[in-house]
């Protein structure tokens, strides 16, 4: 497996990222708030983001939803959350996570997506139960990486394949949404990434990146 690199998580593109937010309440100790998350995950390609983004914009529109969608960049699907931390990411787990995904053998596989709904509560998401029995064989390959490397507790947990296109207020969420798309979105995942986000900035920055074979 081929890592194409790691960002430095602490480079000056970061700033502000140590920043320790606390949540003070009457009789208790100050708690801080978490400000950085740490996950897995892989992207669409360029054809299937734009796809995607067409897709959100016309049901945002349909449904009233006056928020825009998500920017481009931020569409992708989670495979595994490592967690998140106040006052920036644990190096050392940062190394770990790294070292257990430069173990994974795996090759590129194809997803699709083909239909919106609502998903937890506030998102709207793109979903899928055919076209993804490939991307849940992949999940449960780097969780048994992550799990000997000591994620255990961060893996075991319910997944269903998803792709966030917005999030919707209150009002919004009382009015389903469920909609075939007129085609499925489909992309070959190629890749996949270990993600930094920057909680509550809107912002991902990928720390690494492993080529999936041909």
């Amino acid at each position: 497996m081929r890592n194409r690199g790691a960002s430095n998580a602490n480079s000056s593109g970061e700033a502000g990222i140590n920043r320790q937010q606390q949540l003070t309440l009457d009789g208790f100790d100050a708690v801080p708030l978490p400000t950085d998350g740490l996950f897995f995950a892989i992207f669409p390609d360029a054809q299937a983001t734009s796809q995607i983004e067409k897709t959100a914009r016309r049901i945002c529109d349909q449904h009233g939803m006056a928020d825009a969608p998500l920017a481009l960049e931020r569409y992708h699907v989670t495979l595994h959350h490592l967690g998140n931390y106040a006052g920036g990411l644990p190096q050392a787990l940062v190394a770990r996570a790294i070292r257990a995904a430069g173990t994974i053998d795996a090759r590129q596989f194809a997803v699709a997506f083909d239909r919106a709904e609502n998903f937890r509560g506030r998102a709207l998401v793109l979903r899928a139960d055919e076209g993804v029995h490939a991307l849940m064989a992949f999940r449960h390959l780097l969780g048994a990486a992550l799990e000997r490397a000591g994620f255990a507790a961060r893996t075991r947990t319910s997944f269903t394949p998803h792709v966030t296109l917005a999030y919707r207020d209150a009002a919004q969420v009382r009015r389903r949404v469920v909609e075939h798309v007129d085609e499925a979105i489909r992309w070959t995942v190629r890749e996949f990434v270990l993600v930094h986000s920057l909680l509550g900035r809107t912002r991902h920055i990928a720390l690494a990146r492993w080529q999936l074979a041909a």
